[in-house]
């Protein structure tokens, strides 16, 4: 991305900008920038808002930030409230705070340790996730790991290799007062071990259904082992 003739949109305290071509925009105060967006560097320390879609290297959110529009970004970190009502692009997201995408993301990386909310599919090469989240769609992705901090939801599972556990307590001795469970109508893979996890079907090579699972059918291929806590209601080797 060319920036070097670029100058930059820093808005401080409350004002509203164009949109255009930048090399750095920066939001401190409150502001809107009306109109798509292309820039180098994507600072929102405050409340900020595009009306329009956002092609960007860096991009981090800090404060609260919304994009109404598409976003196509390298790197998307966001430590506070990030809001995309488009599809998101990105190499590599990493959420600490909230993020909610309205349509998908399609990405290389993605580390969830805040909470996620995504209207339709999530795509990745890899995806961490230790946290809350909502996915309308599937979640797709070659690693899919998962520790469970509250109650999650993805309408099927897909990758390679798939890994849901539980979060363990401080006091690992005491069990949770409040069990919190991961919910999908489907999980497909080829290597795939869960725990608090309820499915409509598990399917996969290898299967190893650890505590606290509902499945209703289990289907393998290779080896399948199952903890005594977990209920399964039909297991079909094939």
């Amino acid at each position: 991305m060319e920036t070097k003739k670029r100058g930059d949109l820093l808005i401080n305290g409350l004002g509203s900008s164009n949109g255009g071509s930048f090399n750095s925009v920066s939001i401190n105060g409150k502001g809107s920038v009306t109109g798509d967006v292309e820039c180098s560097e994507l600072d929102f320390n405050g409340s900020g808002s595009v009306a329009g879609n956002v092609v960007v290297n860096h991009a981090r959110i800090n404060g609260r930030g919304k994009i109404n529009g598409n976003m196509e970004s390298q790197i998307l970190t966001v430590d506070g409230t990030a809001g995309v009502t488009g599809n998101l692009l990105v190499k590599k997201l990493k959420v600490s705070g909230k993020a909610n995408v309205g349509g998908k993301i399609k990405g290389d990386e993605i580390k969830i340790r805040g909470r996620l909310t995504v209207g339709e599919d999530c795509e990745a090469e890899t995806f961490k996730a230790e946290s809350q989240f909502s996915i309308g769609g599937l979640l797709n992705a070659d690693l899919v790991d998962i520790t469970i901090f509250a109650d999650c939801h993805a309408k099927e599972i897909g990758g390679q290799t798939i890994l849901i556990k539980q979060k363990n307590s401080l006091l690992g001795y005491f069990k949770p007062f409040v069990r919190t469970q991961l919910k999908t109508e489907c999980i497909e893979g080829d290597k795939i071990e869960i725990e608090n996890t309820k499915a409509g079907i598990v399917r996969g090579k290898n299967v190893v259904v650890g505590a606290n699972c509902e499945i209703d059918v289990v289907e393998y291929s290779g080896e399948f082992t199952m903890d005594k806590n977990s209920i399964v209601k039909d297991i079909r080797k094939i």
